[in-house]
């Protein structure tokens, strides 16, 4: 018989796992911002920061769990930096810093990057930069194929004297630099529009691109998991107080292939492979044995159930 019973809970939270994502507006001094729907039908429409811009003065600093926290204040809003051997930490003119109690930083981070939600608001920053007594402009942006960034205000004639690098260590050129997030250090440009810069200095921001698609993939699975646990809640039977689903649904949700063999199912992704026999414990992972606690069982016409750990396992 089925029953509408509650998943235990350590499997639940399991299942339900999911990202937090960072605004896309700092909640405390940050300069990207976001107007609502009704705003933007409104007025022009709005174009979506790819980065936070943060900026304050460092009051604070405490070395822990292998990062530097950088506290700073901006005004009556607090924020803390975490900054690891990662961040990428220039002075307005390009030169490489270390950051010190009293600076004036700006703090770049990938908006939809995750963050703690907590107070004060605390970002992992791709870049911080420190402003200096010398001339010199930053922008930390995506240009395009045309090296001109998302709200059309700089283009980029990148010349021979422009040193490129990349943040990962790459070797790159003028070319590699379209469709890039890219850290540019400047100080002239022209007065049109968009303004034209012949840059000093280009960093691609390669690292981002590796994050965003961690991201995007983050995401992709917490909405798999969602997927999955409205299968458990809405198809189980009970078995000796063993929570029994449906082995394809799930695992088909899960990404994985499953071919019947007429008394059970092999289920498998890349090279791992696991062999399911109905009526039997024992079940094969790749040349080794494993055991369930209950035996899978045909409960409904063509659906094979199996104790709902088994997913647990797919999930590693």
């Amino acid at each position: 018989m089925k029953m509408t019973k509650v998943v235990p809970f350590a499997m639940s939270a399991l299942l339900l796992g999911s990202v937090a994502i960072a605004p896309t507006a700092s909640a405390n001094g940050g300069e990207a911002v976001v107007t609502n729907a009704t705003q933007q039908d409104e007025q022009s429409p709005q174009v979506q920061p790819i980065f936070i811009k943060v900026a304050g003065t460092v009051e604070n600093v405490e070395e822990r769990d292998n990062a530097t926290y950088y506290t700073t204040k901006d005004g009556e809003n607090t924020n803390v930096f975490v900054v690891n051997k990662d961040t990428l930490i220039f002075d307005n003119t390009g030169k490489e810093v270390k950051l010190q109690k009293g600076d004036k930083v700006t703090a770049y981070t990938y908006a939809n990057k995750p963050m703690l939600m907590i107070y004060p608001p605390q970002y992992n920053p791709e870049v911080i930069i420190v402003e200096s007594q010398e001339m010199g402009s930053v922008t930390v942006d995506f240009f395009n194929e045309d090296l001109v960034n998302t709200d059309n205000s700089l283009k980029l004639n990148v010349g021979e004297e422009t040193v490129v690098q990349s943040q990962l260590g790459k070797e790159v050129s003028v070319k590699d630099l379209a469709e890039q997030h890219l850290l540019v250090f400047y100080t002239i440009t022209t007065r049109s529009i968009p303004a034209q810069t012949p840059p000093t200095k280009v960093i691609v921001l390669d690292a981002v691109a590796e994050e965003q698609g961690e991201v995007a993939e983050e995401t992709e699975e917490a909405s798999s998991n969602s997927a999955v646990q409205d299968i458990i809640k809405n198809d189980f039977y009970d078995i000796n107080g063993t929570t029994m689903v449906p082995l394809r649904l799930i695992a088909e949700e899960l990404g994985f292939k499953v071919e019947s063999t007429g008394t059970g199912a092999i289920v498998s992704k890349g090279a791992v492979s696991y062999t399911i026999t109905r009526g039997e414990k024992a079940y094969g992972y790749n040349k080794a044995l494993r055991q369930f606690e209950v035996a899978p069982a045909l409960l409904e016409p063509s659906k094979t159930y199996v104790p709902v750990e088994f997913f647990e396992e797919l999930m590693q």
